[in-house]
């Protein structure tokens, strides 16, 4: 009788176990037959980025071969982690690293909270038509290229024949050297990121807000609140979340400064601080074929792009909000 009340009690926690996962594999089937048709809307997204982002990534090996195109990417000699001590120890690396993270701070600090502060001062406006116009003005920018943002800078700005250094020669002031002045080149991007995309980038800041209760603000408005306080106490801390979120994944994109953009606006007077990683794999590999170094340099940024992420998450959890993950 002992024998078979332990074969009982040993087979109890088993069959337990064993009746757990076939609740949770008749979870899984009736929730996928529930959202089947949600899931087949992913079946695109999923096979963009299985394609497009994941497998490419076996071409990452290359930053530790001496990769040729006449052995291939098989029968080309790995070097291990040559390729990134040639970096690491190259004169440039300090330069390249400055720049880049220079644009990207500037960007952080003076480009991110204007769209928060746009998406704010429209949701403020009552007049829907007016605000519609509003809208639609700044986000045109948006669907603009780089090269024809940076013709108008050229146009506007230009020493010689730049409507603004006109304007200012006949006031009687000197012409300035905007595009060739090294102490104004991070400042001109940031304005040209600020005018191209922050319309675009109130997008996710107005649907945030639009989720908000309106209750809150009659509230608000009872207890005597007015349109600043409803907008301190109430809009702001709303938002926080997505503001947070967005934050965090603004810092994993600091080694990213947007390529098409610097190339076109660097010149041999600011190339001292126009060279940033993006153009200086755009020399070395695709115009001198160095392709395993170039490879290399691109996965440090992508590594060091995923650390700030891992670090800035685990920050903002330590402050009380939610964070990517």
């Amino acid at each position: 009788m002992a024998y078979r009340n332990g074969q009982h009690s040993a087979a109890a926690p088993f069959s337990a176990k064993r009746q757990s996962k076939l609740r949770l594999s008749k979870g899984l089937l009736y929730t996928f037959k529930r959202d089947k048709y949600l899931y087949l809307l992913a079946v695109p997204g999923v096979l963009f980025f299985i394609i497009f982002k994941y497998l490419p990534m076996w071409g990452i090996a290359i930053a530790f071969k001496d990769y040729s195109p006449y052995q291939g990417f098989l029968d080309s000699p790995w070097v291990g982690f040559e390729n990134f001590h040639r970096l690491f120890t190259n004169p440039d690396f300090f330069h390249l690293f400055r720049n880049t993270l220079a644009i990207s701070l500037m960007s952080l600090f003076l480009y991110f909270p204007i769209p928060i502060m746009l998406a704010i001062l429209l949701n403020e406006l009552k007049n829907e038509i007016f605000k519609k116009l509003i809208q639609t003005i700044i986000y045109m920018p948006h669907f603009l290229s780089w090269v024809i943002i940076v013709g108008i800078s050229f146009l506007l700005l230009s020493q010689g024949s730049g409507i603004i250094n006109k304007l200012l020669v006949a006031g009687g002031f000197p012409a300035i050297e905007f595009l060739t002045s090294p102490k104004l080149f991070w400042l001109l991007l940031t304005a040209q990121n600020i005018w191209k995309d922050a319309g675009w980038g109130t997008i996710l800041f107005l649907a945030a807000i639009a989720g908000i209760d309106p209750q809150l603000y009659e509230a608000a408005k009872m207890d005597g609140a007015g349109r600043f306080r409803q907008m301190w106490h109430i809009t702001l801390p709303s938002i926080r979340n997505v503001i947070v979120i967005l934050l965090v994944l603004r810092i994993g994109h600091m080694m990213d400064v947007g390529f098409e953009q610097v190339l076109l606006m660097m010149n041999g007077a600011v190339s001292s601080v126009a060279d940033v990683f993006d153009t200086y794999v755009y020399r070395i590999g695709i115009q001198q074929g160095e392709f395993s170094y170039s490879t290399a340099v691109g996965l440090f940024k992508s590594v060091t792009g995923l650390i700030l992420v891992v670090i800035a998450n685990k920050v903002v959890k330590k402050l009380g909000e939610e964070g990517v993950y």
